[in-house]
């Protein structure tokens, strides 16, 4: 009997564990065309899409708070979106497992145009190339930031859009 319950709850501790849980989304690849013409400017999203690399550290320090945005927003208002520029051959080696480690739950593209010059100047004529840089649009704006965030500071950026957005569409406040 005892043999018996010991067999039964090493087959029930072995079969009911489960290995560890992930959160992360997929990672996408895309080229600067493919990224852009899949923004819906149409409605009253808006886009957080934040330039950044694995080798970057304030990048790889602000990604916390995009994650806060991801999770305390609305994905109907407000989308986030961490593009990575880390070199081609570093997507399987760094850049996956640096979404899986951190258990990134925001999307993840990882910009497959390496040429920065040509799609460079369509986010911003003042962009030198620094990362990390952020950019966030939506029907009614284009807002350019080629620095790094504090919490605080992408959070009052963010509701000031939202909020000027929401005023332009007739919405009232939020």
């Amino acid at each position: 009997m005892i043999r018996l319950t010991l067999n039964l709850f090493i087959f029930l501790l072995f079969f009911s564990c489960k290995g560890p849980h992930y959160n992360y989304k997929e990672v996408t690849q895309k080229t600067f065309n493919q990224l852009f013409s899949s923004l819906d400017l149409s409605n009253n999203q808006t886009y957080v899409i934040n330039f950044w690399a694995t080798w970057c550290s304030p990048c790889v320090k602000e990604i916390p708070h995009f994650e806060y945005i991801n999770k305390n927003y609305n994905d109907s208002l407000v989308k986030i979106m961490l593009v990575s520029l880390d070199l081609p051959n570093h997507f399987n080696s760094k850049l996956i497992p640096f979404v899986k480690k951190n258990n990134i739950s925001s999307d993840v593209i990882h910009l497959t145009d390496t040429n920065l010059n040509e799609w460079m100047p369509k986010i911003s004529e003042e962009w030198n190339g620094g990362i990390p840089a952020t950019l966030i649009i939506n029907k009614n704006f284009q807002k350019f930031y080629p620095k790094p965030f504090e919490k605080d500071e992408l959070i009052y950026e963010i509701e000031e859009i939202i909020n000027e957005n929401t005023f332009l569409n007739g919405l009232g406040s939020r």
